[in-house]
């Protein structure tokens, strides 16, 4: 396989991320804390290498990610982790969707986070 057809390595584990829909770096593209230029120069990992935003998703297809400590959810505002549960895990539904939709890449953000051009 070419090197460009594969996945990239995670940089927590070491192993490759086969695709986007196990992504941290593209759900973070999807809900707008990166843009498309750091796509190419964030560091990638699996979704569940990266607790802190994974236990955000609550999707019954998704294994829920406990996280203890100070950045664990349940040490946060409720009112806060309610909002950021819906965003991440309407991110991580959209994700989800991306590879059967055909869409270029600057329509895989929420329609909130789409650069208008």
């Amino acid at each position: 396989m070419a090197k460009c057809d594969q996945g990239y390595l995670c940089e927590v584990c070491g192993k490759e991320v086969p695709n986007i829909t196990r992504s941290d770096l593209y759900l973070r593209f999807v809900i707008g804390e990166i843009d498309a230029r750091q796509l190419l120069s964030a560091p990638e990992r699996h979704l569940e290498c990266n607790p802190t935003l994974a236990q955000f998703i609550v999707a019954p297809k998704f294994t829920p990610v406990q996280v203890e400590g100070a950045f664990s959810k349940s040490e946060l505002d409720p009112s806060d982790v309610q909002a950021r549960e819906e965003l991440v895990t309407r991110g991580w539904e959209r994700l989800q969707e991306i590879r059967s939709l055909g869409i270029p890449i600057n329509e895989y953000p929420l329609e909130e986070f789409r650069s208008v051009k």
